[in-house]
C-alpha cells in the first residue's frame, strides 16, 4: 500500500489538471500560432508559466486504484501487477485465467 499522502497529492494533481485544462489548452494554442505577433505569444507564455505547476497533466502519475502503487501499472485495468494477480487468483477479473503447465 502506498503512502496516503502520495495518493492524496496525486488526487490533488488530477483535480487541478482537470480544472485548468481548458485554460492551458487555450494558452498553448495562442503560443503555437505563428500568425500572431510575437508580443502576444510571449504574453500567453507568461500567463501559462504563472499557472500552478501541478495543473500540468504530465505531473499526474498513474497509480493502482486499489493499492496506490505507482509502478507496474496496467492502464487497461487501472491496477498494478500485484493487485491484478491477487484479483485474478480469486477469479474476480473476467477473462483472466491463471496459467499452469
Amino acid at each position: 500500500m502506498a503512502k496516503t499522502s502520495s495518493i492524496e497529492k496525486n488526487n490533488r494533481r488530477k483535480k487541478l489538471s482537470a480544472q485548468h485544462a481548458p485554460k492551458r489548452a487555450k494558452l498553448k494554442a495562442i503560443i503555437m500560432n505563428q500568425a500572431l505577433p510575437l508580443e502576444e505569444r510571449f504574453a500567453a507564455q507568461l500567463k501559462l508559466t504563472a499557472l500552478p505547476r501541478n495543473s500540468a497533466e504530465t505531473r499526474v502519475h498513474n497509480r493502482c486504484e486499489l493499492t496506490g502503487r505507482p509502478r507496474a501499472y496496467y492502464r487497461k485495468l487501472k491496477l498494478s501487477r500485484i493487485a491484478l494477480r491477487e484479483l485474478g487468483n480469486f477469479g474476480l477479473i473476467p477473462g483472466l485465467v491463471k496459467s499452469s503447465w
